[in-house]
Parts: structure tokens; sequence; C-alpha cells
């Protein structure tokens, strides 16, 4: 690990037992919160994909439509967001999904991806990789090519990478 992302690192705070018991929430806000921190993020993760050719960054709600959205500005890309269910006003497609603790779904607007176009997925972070898989299911059904993950955090003890080794799969910083 470099010294930047060792910097960005210790800007990540770990919340025990939150939202359950047993689990460790990997807390952003404080690295969010520094200008320079936060902007060095975008750019880095930008980075790795500015030789790729994108169309849309898809992001999960919420926490990686923090990243998602500046990281598609940095790219030259569009940029869709996966809601959790009820929150999209058109037509939409679902895809449910394993959390470590518990199951979830996102939907999608079913005009968000057009065949044929490249997505980088963007999330805050990679635990069990159900999330992701999710999302990339759904970019799948809407015959989108998934370019490949951009994490800011890759949880490596729970795996989640072993999920996601049909893609390219990029996280800035690993715990």
């Amino acid at each position: 690990m470099t010294s930047v992302e060792e910097r960005l690192k210790e800007m990540i705070r770990t919340i025990p037992d939150f939202p359950k018991p047993g689990i460790h929430f990997k807390d952003i806000t404080p690295l969010l919160k520094d200008q320079e921190a936060f902007r060095e993020c975008v750019k880095l993760i930008a980075s790795r994909y500015s030789d790729e050719k994108v169309d849309v960054v898809a992001a999960a709600e919420a926490r990686g439509f923090i990243l998602g959205a500046p990281i598609a500005m940095e790219l030259g890309a569009g940029f869709v967001p996966l809601r959790k269910p009820g929150k999209l006003p058109y037509k939409t497609l679902r895809q449910e999904y394993k959390l470590e603790y518990g199951t979830d779904a996102f939907e999608i607007h079913t005009d968000a991806i057009r065949p044929g176009e490249r997505v980088l997925i963007i999330d805050d972070v990679l635990a069990t990789g159900g999330t992701a898989e999710a999302v990339a299911n759904l970019i799948k059904r809407m015959k989108g090519e998934v370019v490949g993950f951009a994490f800011l955090i890759e949880i490596e003890g729970l795996h989640g990478r072993d999920r996601l080794k049909d893609y390219n799969v990029y996280s800035l910083i690993r715990c």
C-alpha cells in the first residue's frame, strides 16, 4: 500500500456492532469531509479507468452515489443510480441479494442501460460481494457490458472478490 493509500486508510474509522452485533462498519465520513482526501479518492479511482471506454458509471445506494457521480464526471460518463425498492418513479428491474446480515434488493430504471453500453460499477465497500454481484446481474440483464468494479474499501477477510472473479476488480484501500 502506498503512503497515499495509508493516509486515506487512516481516515476511515471502524464502528463495532453497527448496524448489528458482530458487524464492523467502515465509516468513510471523516475521509469525505476532507476536501483533499475526497478529491484524491475520486481521481485515483477514475485514473484506473481513464483508458477504458466507460459509457456509464452505475452506483449502489447510498454511499456508492457519493463516489459514483464525481467519478462519472471525471470520466466523462453518464451516471446511473441503483436504488432500494420503491424509490424510482419509472418502470424498474429488481434484483435481490444477500448481505452479511440479511437480504435486500436493488432496482434500476428499465431504460437506464442500453444494450452494449460499457458500465463501470462503483461502491464504497466490497464486503461479501453480494451487493456487487446483484448490480452486475442487473447490468447483464439489461445487456450492458461490465467494464469492472471499483471500491473505496475492500474488507479482505470477507472474500467478496471471490464472487467477482470473472470481473476486473479494483479497491483503493484494503482492510
